[in-house]
């Protein structure tokens, strides 16, 4: 390829990026269900441990990354018990591989994602759903047909929140995977490791820029979504 972005970035540059992405897709794709979930629970529900819920959720975004990556590498790791029993049994692996990469960075965005969901179940009226109710729906189809498609924009915002996170995460991910190049050496990993060797300054700039951009497209897109969001909720409320 020549010309571009393409003939930009190197092909050490090119593999953090594109590990950043599988690492980053996955991680967003993987959590999306739980998150989804545990939104609705904290949004809707009423039960005994739903404030401990809460704190464990945004644990993450209090808690040191260098210490998530260190509990996860505690609890995962290849002689931990999890870690051991999730290899002998399933032959997965997460330390030292791109697995427990994707597992940190959905970690460590797990907090936005479910926020971001849980400000579009708050913002749904519950008039809607009761509505639903008396007329003999389910709670899941209630859910299906009513809340799902009002909140579709904050799933989406919390997706993008997610993945953008889960290509900027560093510390969980270096604690629990290191920095293995074409293994688990990922966008802002690289750029670490280029700025520990000479002449590394060009590379580590180039994965800088491609980290800006990233976090702009993905902050105005979660702008745009929360708006369509509010615009939508809106419209429907003026209807009834």
């Amino acid at each position: 390829m020549s010309g571009g972005i393409a003939a930009w970035l190197g092909p050490q540059e090119w593999q953090a990026v594109a590990l950043s992405l599988k690492v980053s897709f996955w991680a967003t794709l993987c959590s999306l269900p739980v998150g989804v979930v545990v939104a609705l629970a904290l949004a809707r529900g009423n039960f005994p441990g739903r404030q401990i819920l809460n704190g464990l959720v945004h644990l993450p975004l209090i808690l040191p990354p260098v210490v998530t990556g260190y509990l996860l590498l505690l609890t995962f790791g290849r002689r931990a018990p999890l870690g051991g029993f999730l290899e002998s049994t399933f032959g997965l692996v997460f330390a030292f591989r791109w697995t427990g990469a994707a597992l940190a960075a959905a970690i460590m965005a797990f907090p936005l994602m479910v926020r971001a969901i849980r400000l579009g179940i708050e913002a749904v009226d519950p008039g809607l759903e009761a509505a639903a109710a008396t007329l003999g729906a389910s709670r899941l189809w209630i859910f299906l047909t009513i809340t799902l498609p009002l909140i579709l924009p904050a799933i989406l915002a919390g997706v993008i929140l997610a993945f953008a996170k889960a290509m900027g995460e560093f510390g969980a991910t270096i604690t629990f995977v290191a920095n293995i190049p074409g293994q688990t050496r990922t966008l802002p990993t690289a750029i670490y490791a280029f700025l520990q060797v000479p002449g590394g300054e060009g590379p580590a700039l180039r994965l800088v820029a491609v980290s800006v951009a990233i976090s702009l497209i993905a902050v105005l897109l979660s702008e745009v979504l929360a708006r369509r969001m509010t615009r939508k909720l809106s419209g429907r409320t003026s209807r009834r």
